[in-house]
């Protein structure tokens, strides 16, 4: 996983969260309608818990230890580790998040076989992203050499995250997609709608066959 820009710059990574409430906001009601609303949930790439914390999910891996120092101060037990190697028993949990995490892992596949490990049968995985053939996506492809984070970064269709998710085990699919306007038109309004092709961020939820 690439983790530098994540272990040096965690502060400038948190604070894009205030600097784009209104983003931020859509991207966790998103994320939010597909989170089961019962069992035992984890965050693969937890970050600083902008995600986990606010969505009662009590446990997290995030590599940067910078990025989980901050994730522990706001309530969330956090383990070191990468996607592709989870320090996680096997069937562990009902369910486990990713959210713009699956653009920096160095294996994509690996990373969905394992959190299908992890995961009890019937269980889900949720995976949040930038669709790069969504209006946004092309512009931080465009652009990404000239975004600490992004630069190294590789993004992803959600024909792509499908055939992959399919690829690990996972079936029964439902979707949700939200930030519908350039970032800095989105207000505290902007909608969830079910589906994909028309919003910039999409959440896939698949459950464990």
């Amino acid at each position: 996983m690439r983790t530098g820009p994540f272990q040096q710059y965690p502060d400038q990574y948190d604070r894009w969260f205030e600097e784009n409430r209104s983003v931020y906001e859509a991207e966790l009601r998103a994320v939010g309608s597909l989170v089961p609303l019962s069992g035992r949930g984890i965050e693969i790439g937890a970050g600083t818990g902008r995600f986990a914390v606010p969505l009662g999910i009590e446990s997290g891996i995030e590599p940067a230890r910078s990025m989980s120092d901050i994730a522990r101060a706001r309530g969330l037990k956090v383990a070191g580790g990468i996607a592709e190697q989870l320090p996680v028993r096997d069937q562990a949990f009902e369910y486990a998040l990713m959210v713009t995490v699956i653009c920096f892992v160095d294996d994509l596949d690996q990373a969905f076989r394992e959190a299908f490990r992890i995961l009890c049968p019937g269980g889900f995985l949720l995976v949040g992203f930038i669709d790069r053939n969504s209006p946004i996506g092309r512009i931080y492809l465009e652009h990404r050499d000239e975004n600490v984070f992004y630069r190294q970064a590789d993004f992803y269709s959600v024909d792509e995250v499908l055939d992959a998710m399919k690829s690990a085990g996972f079936r029964d699919f439902e979707l949700r997609q939200t930030i519908f306007r350039e970032l800095s038109e989105v207000a505290g309004d902007e909608p969830v709608e079910p589906g994909y092709g028309k919003g910039s961020f999409v959440v896939v939820r698949g459950a464990k066959g």
